[in-house]
Order: C-alpha cells, then sequence, then structure tokens
C-alpha cells in the first residue's frame, strides 16, 4: 500500500488491519507519534489526515485515504511551526510525552478556528490527557499560536 507522510510517498507492506500508528513508528520511523493508550482515549497518538486531527492508534493504515501529517511534518526544516515555538515559549512540556500529539490537536483547532476562545480551546483539547497536568500553559500556547499565524 502507498502512505504520503509529511509530502513524502511511502511504498509500505504491511497487514490490512494494522494501526496507522505501527506503520507510523516501526515501519517508516516517525517516532514523534506516541502510543499512549490504544483506545484513542489520550491522544498522544494524534496525527492529521488532510489536516483533520486523527487518533492514529484506531486508524487502520489500509483506510488511509489522504496525506498524513506527523508532528515531524508540520514545521519546516527551517522553522518551528507557530505552535512549536509557542510550546516552547511558554514551557508548556514537563514530560514531554504526551507534547505531539497535544500539538497536532492545537494545529487542527486553529486551522479551523484562527482565534479561538477559551472555551474552544478547551473543548478541542478535552481528549487530549497530560498527566502533568500543564493545562493552562497549553491553552496559552495556542493563544500565542493563533496571535502569531494571525501576523503572517
Amino acid at each position: 500500500m502507498k502512505l504520503v507522510v509529511n509530502g513524502a510517498e511511502y511504498d509500505v507492506d504491511v497487514e490490512d488491519d494494522m494501526p496507522l500508528l505501527w506503520v507510523l513508528r516501526d515501519e517508516l520511523n516517525f517516532k514523534g507519534v506516541k502510543y499512549g493508550c490504544g483506545v484513542a482515549a489520550c491522544g498522544a497518538c494524534t496525527v492529521h489526515i488532510d489536516g483533520v486531527a486523527v487518533r492514529s492508534c484506531q486508524a487502520l493504515a489500509a483506510d488511509v485515504d489522504g496525506e498524513v501529517t506527523t508532528i515531524e511534518g508540520l514545521g519546516t526544516p527551517d522553522a518551528l511551526h507557530p505552535l512549536q515555538a509557542a510550546w516552547i515559549s511558554h514551557q508548556v512540556a514537563q514530560c514531554g510525552y504526551c507534547q505531539s500529539g497535544q500539538i497536532m490537536q492545537a494545529a487542527s483547532l486553529l486551522a479551523d478556528i484562527p482565534d479561538p476562545s477559551d472555551a474552544d480551546i478547551d473543548d478541542a483539547m478535552s481528549g487530549n490527557l497530560c498527566r502533568c497536568g500543564t493545562y493552562t500553559r497549553i491553552r496559552a500556547a495556542v493563544k500565542t499560536a493563533a496571535l502569531t499565524l494571525k501576523e503572517n
């Protein structure tokens, strides 16, 4: 099967029922996609398929119809995405395990709602768990990134 990931086409030979998470991590070596719970409850495995946030632990590779973007493909080789820069600026990450999924979920939010309210952010991010509890920093980083994206 062919997958387009972060703008590059890959030919992968895997079982049709293999979750996208394992194709990305084990077959294509995109380690930014994390395994958290395996039941789409924590959001650590969040990627985009055609710009929409998807839990890759529950998406079967054979069902993917569109371009997959992982945290590795969010920015460019020369520049961080505004969300990545805001995450650093607001020192969001503590352990950091959930952060790639958090950022991917936030990017999907900002694509849909460029100027989100606190309620918009809380609603969109509610399915992404952070055991370290950095939710107020996450909200602040999303607002900073929204302003940066608006200015550019």
